[in-house]
């Protein structure tokens, strides 16, 4: 389980976001879950869709959105037949699910809580995890696979995205990117916590902005691999508006579609 402190600033990071529709915050609309229920329909993990192989029909399987709150993907499986669980930190994030399910008609478990535990779900609980881009706001991964690997049915999948860690390593002093200029000034792994100095943390977090942990390779893809699950398929992407000089130049995103042995 993270630090208590740690999990409420970023709660209200994200309700903060999700007041301010944030592009993780805007619900589906309710032609996008009506086209779901006719069979066409896509979910993200990165910036373009999720292969359609890599998941499947849906109709009937129990399916947990993973810290994926926002009225996205659990409103489009669900009118799509799956049942689905939506986990999230943010109460924010939540409601937009709960105001599509209600508006849409659709069938949601919608529950708030901590990525690293989830101990309210029993073991084999689920047939598929969807879990996009945001175990950057823990510091301990290896939780959030040990924990995907605990409910999930054997033969189910892990459909999971994060950040190549090497967008993290760059001094972000916008002087450097206005010449062109990549400085590496941290290591990764990468903390807010560690890797800021007290008076730039202190900034970001009177900003209301969540503090993040840049994870390495090893503990993104190895760590499914401790947990005890095979990896199956692998994808990068470019960030379609890059943010930092260096997203330019490499892939910003990684997705993995891992499964439980049977």
């Amino acid at each position: 389980m993270s630090d208590p402190s740690l999990l409420d600033h970023n709660a209200r990071a994200w309700d903060k976001q999700a007041q301010t529709e944030s592009p993780w915050s805007l619900p589906v609309s309710s032609e996008q879950v009506e086209q779901a229920r006719r069979g066409q329909w896509q979910v993200h993990l990165l910036p373009s869709p999720v292969p359609a192989d890599w998941l499947g029909d849906v109709q009937g399987k129990s399916v947990l959105c993973l810290a994926s709150a926002g009225g996205q993907q659990a409103p489009i499986l669900a009118a799509a037949g799956a049942s689905v669980t939506v986990f999230d930190l943010s109460a924010g994030q939540l409601d937009k699910d709960r105001m599509v399910a209600e508006r849409d008609g659709l069938s949601l478990q919608i529950e708030q809580g901590d990525m690293c535990d989830l101990s309210r779900f029993g073991a084999e609980s689920f047939d598929l995890i969807l879990h996009p881009v945001s175990n950057q706001y823990v510091p301990d991964i290896s939780l959030v696979w040990k924990e995907c690997a605990r409910v999930l049915r054997p033969g189910g999948h892990l459909l999971s995205s994060f950040f190549n860690p090497a967008v993290f390593i760059a001094d972000r002093d916008p002087s450097y990117a206005q010449q062109g200029l990549i400085r590496p000034k941290f290591t990764v792994p990468y903390s807010d916590l560690s890797s800021l100095d007290a008076e730039a943390r202190q900034a970001k977090q009177a900003r209301m902005e969540p503090l993040i942990f840049g994870h390495s390779l090893a503990q993104q893809i190895g760590g499914q691999l401790e947990a005890g699950l095979y990896l199956v398929d692998y994808i990068e992407e470019m960030h379609p508006a890059p943010r930092f000089e260096i997203e330019k130049y490499l892939p910003s995103f990684i997705a993995t579609r891992s499964r439980k042995p049977v």
